[in-house]
C-alpha cells in the first residue's frame, strides 16, 4: 500500500493540491475538519491543513498515533 498526502481545509485555499497528486479533503467548517480527520485513509502520513483546519483540530493532532501535519502558513 503507498502511502498518502491529504490536504484538508478549505476547498479556496487547497484547489491546486490535486495537481501534484495530493488527496483533497474539503472541510469549510470546525465540524466538518474533525469528521474529515476521522476518515483520513490509514496510509495518509502527511496531511496538510489550512490554518482554520489546525486551529479547529487543536491538540488531535499533537496524538503520536496521527499522520505528520503541516499548517499553511498565513
Amino acid at each position: 500500500m503507498s502511502e498518502t498526502i491529504v490536504a484538508l481545509g478549505e476547498q479556496s485555499l487547497l484547489e491546486g493540491f490535486p495537481l501534484a497528486g495530493v488527496e483533497l479533503r474539503v472541510a469549510e467548517t470546525d465540524h466538518a475538519v474533525h469528521d474529515a480527520w476521522a476518515l483520513l485513509p490509514k496510509n495518509a502520513r502527511v496531511v496538510i491543513l489550512t490554518p482554520r483546519a489546525a486551529l479547529a483540530l487543536g491538540e488531535i493532532r499533537d496524538d503520536p498515533r496521527s499522520p505528520m501535519t503541516v499548517v499553511l502558513p498565513l
